[in-house]
């Protein structure tokens, strides 16, 4: 899903001579669907690896390759300053060990290195190459001069490379580098320097090995939220219960199953956490025992199991955060939502609440869309507006309303 204020963005992406240059033509695609335009430089090497014309095709607009930069067709239109001047923002990936010691430098003699030269807004880096080339004290110290020009520099993931290595230099998903391209270009930066901690999914509370009680909360809106805050620079630890959402780039996951272990893990992150969000559809009870073994319905025509209360998490939260700390809570309800809402604030000492009906079409469980109200711990702001749209939209709508209770 892609960030409202990402689409029709300017992307112009470098393809440099790397193996992965083969898995470009998804990015660009990728991109292409996301609204965005896409110009692409590809070096001599890159070239040789992934056909211009796919490309091209793609993105519905001429490759640019190293013969532009100074042919007569193609180099009175001075390439490496119309293209820095028209993009938002420039993706080099894969980013070689060459490329990445060319932009250190700023070397310009081809026409991507000259194009970095020129570029005066963020530059993301995916370096993708041999472990032992990234490990190298000389790609280190390139890396960190880059860096320190302000410019993003993302980890390579680890797992089997071309060379028939195993360890750290693969090019991230496409997901990924589309989550990295977005927390550059996005216009808000008012979480930069805050750590968000923020609980999603369900938990499941086991019977016996096989079965469990649970409820039908995708982590939908808890993962969206946590994209949206790495978005807007926070760095953000998400605990989450049993989910098949995919763990946005740069988020630090937990993931737990239970009541009580997301109890131990927030408790756990709750120190450094300046805004604690929870999310989670947190189940209220789980069974007094467990069955060790699978319980066989041969044995009784009626099975009663005795249940115990779950730990209140943002009760203990609230009962053990410091000053300044500030806690928002959800409140899934379908009925009276206003007043389960204003009740759920006072008793679990709450700053801010997010409450919407689950029973109304495109806002309950697993929805791609939400519609929700805010309430505040002020029990004067009883005219809450409404945030409705998908839940990236939403969870911007909601982190706008904390950013506001930061100030």
């Amino acid at each position: 899903m892609t960030p409202k204020w990402a689409r029709n963005k300017k992307i112009l992406l470098g393809i440099s001579g790397g193996i992965a240059a083969y898995k470009t033509a998804e990015l660009v695609r990728a991109l292409v669907k996301s609204d965005c335009e896409v110009e692409i430089i590809l070096t001599e090497t890159a070239a040789r690896l992934v056909a211009p014309l796919t490309l091209a095709t793609l993105s519905k607009r001429r490759v640019w390759q190293e013969a532009d930069l100074r042919s007569d067709e193609m180099g009175w239109r001075i390439p490496h300053i119309t293209l820095s001047d028209w993009a938002d923002v420039m993706v080099i990936a894969p980013c070689t060990a060459n490329v990445l010691r060319m932009a250190a430098t700023g070397n310009s003699s081809t026409l991507l290195g000259a194009t970095m030269l020129a570029f005066t807004r963020p530059i993301v880096f995916f370096p993708a190459m041999n472990s032992h080339m990234l490990a190298n004290p000389a790609t280190k110290g390139n890396v960190r001069t880059l860096e320190g020009f302000g410019h993003r520099v993302v980890d390579p993931d680890s797992g089997p490379l071309a060379c028939g290595y195993e360890g750290k230099g693969r090019l991230p998903s496409t997901e990924a580098i589309l989550d990295e391209t977005w927390a550059a270009i996005c216009p808000k930066r008012d979480f930069a320097g805050r750590k968000v901690l923020i609980t999603a999914g369900p938990t499941h509370e086991y019977i016996d090995p096989v079965r469990f009680i649970s409820n039908p909360s995708s982590g939908k809106m808890g993962y969206a939220l946590a994209a949206e805050a790495r978005y807007r620079g926070a760095d953000v630890v998400l605990v989450t219960g049993p989910s098949n959402e995919r763990v946005p780039s740069g988020v630090r996951a937990i993931p737990v199953t239970s009541a009580q272990e997301m109890q131990r893990a927030c408790l756990d992150e709750l120190q450094d956490a300046d805004v604690i969000i929870k999310a989670a559809a947190v189940g209220d009870y789980r069974a007094r025992k467990f069955s060790p073994q699978k319980i066989k319905r041969e044995k009784a025509e009626i099975l009663t199991i005795e249940m115990e209360r779950n730990p209140d998490i943002a009760r203990e939260i609230s009962a053990r955060r410091r000053p300044g700390q500030i806690l928002v809570g959800f409140a899934a309800e379908t009925e009276n939502v206003m007043e389960n809402a204003l009740r759920k604030i006072e008793s679990k000492g709450l700053d801010m609440v997010v409450a919407n009906d689950v029973s109304e079409d495109g806002a309950g469980f697993a929805s791609n869309t939400n519609h929700v109200c805010v309430y505040f711990s002020d029990v004067l702001s009883l005219q809450p507006t409404p945030i409705f749209g998908d839940k990236l939209e939403v969870a911007s709508g909601i982190l706008d309303r904390v950013a506001g209770l930061m100030a």
